[in-house]
């Protein structure tokens, strides 16, 4: 019993290894640079025509009958081709035009199926294929071109042959990642001939910018001299000056000595010039106190006493011409009184005595 328990586990053991042996030879993964094609049975893909006949994977695993099926892959790498094309130009000048073409297979599953008929066993050719099929449409720009145009836009000449060649690469399942132009060769000479011009007046105003900057040069150089003969004569002046008040100071520490024994001098005959205006004024104030005073109020008594009788007797005069003045009108008055009366008296007498003589 034992013996045919352990008779079945290796029997088991043999049918499972057996069984990995034929999923691992059943088993394709297609890398991410690649794509694998199986045939050998109908399939349908998504976006083919019917009846194709194969079927693509991208990015997975599937599993291949061995016998049934056969897994074929195509690189989905980069290519490129190096284009040396001669051409020419509308003109009839010959050029060799230089590039490169970089493209690959194109990613969707059409592109894969189309380049998968065109080049499964063939992929070494592709970069002859494509370099045939980028010449002939260049060759056939260049000639609807001036070489003034190639030069000028270089852009439009490189946009028109991608555009051209787009159907074609299309059917072969490529697609175009870049297209450069890297030279235009000229084996006439027609493009340098066509530079002379401008190369001329490039390097006329080459000259004349040269001769501009040197004589901006010798300006900037004479000015600076310029300059520098100022700051050296302001110098020289600062200096002078410099020298002239170091000499001053020194002059007046020289002169310090007697100027303070002037000025000490000076101080001395201001004190005593101080001492003797002092002295003067208390002389003249005990003078004032002692002299001028006592005669200024005798003077002023003699004076108020002399106002006083001048005063007394003016009063008396103007008191004796008034008494005067009053009598006299007295007088007047009293003659003048007895003129009208006499008057009055004679005219009464007259009138009495015409009276009479009426009666």
């Amino acid at each position: 019993m034992p013996m045919v328990i352990g008779v079945v586990a290796g029997v088991a053991v043999l049918a499972v290894l057996v069984l990995i042996g034929l999923f691992k030879s059943m088993w394709r993964v297609a890398e991410p640079n690649e794509a694998l094609i199986i045939s050998g049975s109908k399939h349908r893909t998504e976006g083919l025509e019917e009846g194709m006949g194969f079927r693509i994977v991208t990015g997975r695993g599937t599993l291949v009958l061995p016998g049934v099926q056969a897994v074929r892959k195509i690189s989905l790498d980069l290519n490129e081709t190096e284009l040396h094309v001669d051409c020419v130009t509308t003109q009839g000048i010959p050029l060799k035009v230089r590039g490169v073409v970089i493209f690959k297979v194109g990613d969707d599953f059409v592109s894969i199926a189309n380049a998968g008929r065109r080049f499964l066993d063939q992929q070494k050719m592709m970069s002859e294929r494509v370099h045939n099929v980028f010449a002939g449409h260049l060759r056939s720009i260049v000639g609807g071109l001036t070489v003034e145009d190639m030069i000028r836009d270089r852009e439009k000449l490189t946009g028109q042959t991608r555009a051209a060649c787009g159907t074609e690469m299309e059917k072969l399942g490529l697609i175009v990642d870049s297209l450069q132009i890297h030279e235009i060769e000229d084996p006439t000479g027609y493009i340098k001939n066509l530079a002379m011009p401008h190369a001329a007046a490039v390097q006329r105003d080459a000259r004349i910018a040269q001769a501009e900057a040197n004589r901006l040069a010798t300006e900037a150089e004479q000015k600076a001299a310029a300059r520098m003969s100022e700051a050296t004569r302001d110098s020289e002046i600062l200096q002078a000056g410099y020298q002239a008040e170091r000499d001053k100071a020194a002059a007046k520490a020289r002169q310090a000595g007697p100027l303070a024994d002037a000025a000490a001098r000076q101080d001395v005959v201001v004190q005593e010039t101080r001492i003797a205006e002092l002295d003067a004024l208390r002389r003249e104030q005990q003078l004032q106190a002692d002299v001028r005073k006592p005669a200024d109020a005798q003077a002023y008594e003699t004076r108020a006493r002399a106002e006083a009788e001048r005063d007394a007797r003016i009063s008396a005069a103007q008191a004796k011409a008034k008494e005067t003045e009053l009598a006299a009108t007295a007088e007047a008055s009293r003659i003048k009184t007895a003129a009208i009366a006499e008057a009055e008296a004679t005219q009464a007498r007259g009138a009495a005595a015409a009276t009479a003589t009426r009666a």
